[in-house]
């Protein structure tokens, strides 16, 4: 799983970096000149007439050449921040150039404390909905439109592009494309409250024929339950708490306050990228999420042992 700027992966993340390498070279010599100089004056050795002469004459040579340097050190200083910010507007421009008629659209929601993400389709029955987990292809351009449900949160996936606030009524886009597959990890990059750690996500990259192919998995309604256990799962779900708030396609289960469980077993984490989609860590977070996630609004259920169990069963095979 890659989260380095450095380690670009995308064109506009390749901006970035580029443009962090041109600063760091820069402030490099330029930290090397200044110790230079001041090594220089420090270990000078000072000739017999400079000790024995009086301190308080002044030279004006000396004032007139120490003048010189100031002025131009300054002068050097100016020009090299102006030349920082035209690479930034430079590399602003270059970031925005990647708009495209053939792109997928995404539709990106901040919440305290996971991202809702949907894939719209002209035709109802195609519109997709997950959770921090968002999958595209491999070089087409993506673009990214959020917003937030609450407070300020801010999208950022370093591997592939910059950070972008989510600002409640002010919606906001970006774009971005992944030169090559992989697994990439974002976060909120904006304290959003206690657990805001807490609020991460994942970007897979997968050549277009597996994007496609997870795409129409994500477009079919949940598995029916095959087993006596797995449907006495499902009535178990739609009969307690949980079929208030979250949802499930192809059952009477429509929340729409919690994450989209209709493929919940095909993504890698749970929470939001808290802990990882193991049976055992999600009979955790089912019987009591505030132990492991503090703050969320999922509150504690109360399951037998048989029906938790059934209701895992059932979780577990919405692949």
């Amino acid at each position: 799983m890659i989260q380095s700027v450095l380690n670009p992966a995308g064109p506009q993340a390749g901006h970035i970096a580029a443009l962090w390498w041109l600063m760091f070279w820069v402030c490099l010599a330029i930290l090397s000149l200044v110790t230079l100089a001041l090594l220089l004056a420090l270990f000078r050795q000072r000739t017999a007439s400079e000790l024995a002469a009086p301190t308080a004459i002044a030279d004006p040579a000396r004032e007139r050449r120490a003048t010189r340097v100031v002025v131009l050190c300054i002068a050097a200083t100016i020009v090299i921040l102006l030349f920082f910010l035209a690479a930034s507007v430079v590399t602003g421009h270059r970031m925005a150039l990647l708009a495209s008629d053939n792109g997928v659209t995404i539709k990106l929601t901040g919440y305290r404390w996971w991202w809702k993400v949907e894939y719209s389709d002209p035709a109802p029955a195609n519109h997709v909905i997950t959770a921090n987990e968002i999958h595209i292809p491999v070089g087409r351009p993506v673009l990214i439109n959020m917003q937030s449900q609450d407070v300020i949160h801010s999208f950022w996936v370093p591997a592939l592009q910059g950070k972008r606030d989510l600002i409640p009524g002010s919606p906001s886009a970006v774009w971005l494309q992944a030169d090559r597959a992989g697994v990439f990890e974002g976060q909120c990059a904006e304290f959003c409250g206690f657990q805001h750690a807490h609020m991460r996500l994942v970007v897979v990259a997968e050549p277009e024929e597996q994007f496609q192919a997870w795409l129409d998995a994500q477009r079919r309604p949940a598995r029916a339950p095959e087993d006596s256990a797995a449907q006495r799962g499902l009535q178990v779900f739609l009969s307690g708490p949980c079929a208030l708030c979250h949802s499930i396609r192809g059952t009477d289960a429509s929340g729409q306050v919690a994450p989209d469980l209709t493929h919940l077993a095909s993504r890698s984490k749970i929470a939001a990228g808290t802990l990882p989609n193991t049976s055992g860590h999600l009979a955790g977070w089912i019987v009591d999420s505030q132990h492991i996630k503090p703050g969320n609004a999922m509150p504690p259920t109360s399951l037998s042992a048989e029906d938790l169990q059934a209701l895992l069963t059932y979780l577990r095979g919405l692949a």
